[in-house]
């Protein structure tokens, strides 16, 4: 959510977010495609994958959601870390207030450290 929101507002010529996780899915869980679609993202391709470390050092910032110790390091890489629920398992109404938490955070990340590529935060 938080990488196709982030791509939603960034200018892709100069941002771009890439969405990876610690221990993925094999796919998009159903209820973040419906809640994501209900704001006009369409998550139905979305194909999920692994955090390398490689992927991670490429990354200008690595924001995380809760991965702890099995979140790569990277030496002076800014890293944030989101605590956030795991939408697997939850009611749409909490997968939806979980959208709205990551959709407002990605807004804040856009004005605090991306401000060049921002388009419309």
């Amino acid at each position: 959510m938080a990488a196709a929101l982030f791509n939603l507002y960034a200018d892709q010529s100069g941002c771009l977010a890439s969405s990876a996780g610690t221990d993925p899915a094999a796919h998009v869980h159903p209820q973040v495609v419906q809640v994501m679609r209900e704001i006009g993202v369409d998550l139905s391709s979305a194909r999920p994958r692994r955090l390398t470390d490689d992927l991670a050092r490429s990354a200008s910032v690595l924001v995380t959601m809760g991965c702890g110790e099995s979140c790569p390091f990277v030496p002076n890489l800014k890293t944030i870390d989101w605590a956030l629920p795991d939408p697997k398992g939850q009611s749409l109404e909490s997968v939806r207030a979980i959208r709205d938490e990551i959709h407002d955070r990605v807004k804040e990340l856009l004005r605090s450290e991306c401000a060049e590529c921002c388009r419309a935060a």
